[in-house]
């Protein structure tokens, strides 16, 4: 059995219009286009992989891959055929529903960020929260101006999340155990060989 960690390589994102998202999502976080844009056309010989991946409604796409300071690549798509449906401001963000719901972007000056964000047309949905008091890890919501919603956050993932949780953090915590009962902890102090996997 393999128990390696297997690393991010890219995440597909659906725009409506994917000439304006490329130039964005350059612009406003440096990402840098390796690829693209280029159609999928289910009709064509090479392109019957789009058509299997897809489903049967499929027809006909456009595509871009852009990548992230750390190499982690963000497939862009403009579905043409069936069309993208608009994103619904009115019901939020369906984080209900199963799947993603979010992505996170790092960047020490969280609030510079959301400036430019807010200044190119996207929207700043939360304000910027401190994770743990006493330290520096902060935090927003944010959305693109094709509506795609994702977190700011100061610090890497490994650093805000690791040592999790930590002194400073309202307490009690409580963690979800397997079986689905409830675990609360008062003490910061208790080992994580304690807890239960």
């Amino acid at each position: 059995m393999i128990t390696y960690p297997r690393a991010l390589n890219h995440i597909g994102l659906t725009v409506p219009d994917i000439y304006p998202a490329i130039d964005w999502y350059s612009e406003v976080l440096g990402f840098t286009l390796l690829m693209g844009p280029r159609v999928l056309d289910a009709g064509e010989q090479n392109e019957k992989r789009a058509a299997v991946i897809m489903g049967p409604r499929f027809r006909k796409a456009y595509q871009a891959q852009l990548m992230t300071a750390n190499g982690v690549g963000l497939e862009l798509f403009q579905y043409v055929d069936p069309a993208v449906v608009p994103y619904a401001p009115d019901l939020n963000m369906e984080y209900w529903r199963q799947g993603y719901w979010h992505l996170c972007y790092t960047d020490p000056n969280v609030e510079a960020l959301l400036e430019k964000i807010v200044a190119t047309g996207g929207k700043q949905r939360t304000p910027v929260f401190p994770m743990i008091p006493g330290k520096p890890y902060r935090l927003a919501y944010a959305e693109d101006p094709f509506g795609n919603v994702f977190e700011v956050l100061s610090h890497s993932f490994a650093e805000a999340w690791a040592n999790w949780p930590q002194p400073g953090m309202d307490w009690p915590v409580t963690l979800v155990n397997r079986d689905g009962t409830e675990t609360t902890m008062s003490n910061p102090a208790i080992p994580r060989t304690e807890r239960q996997p």
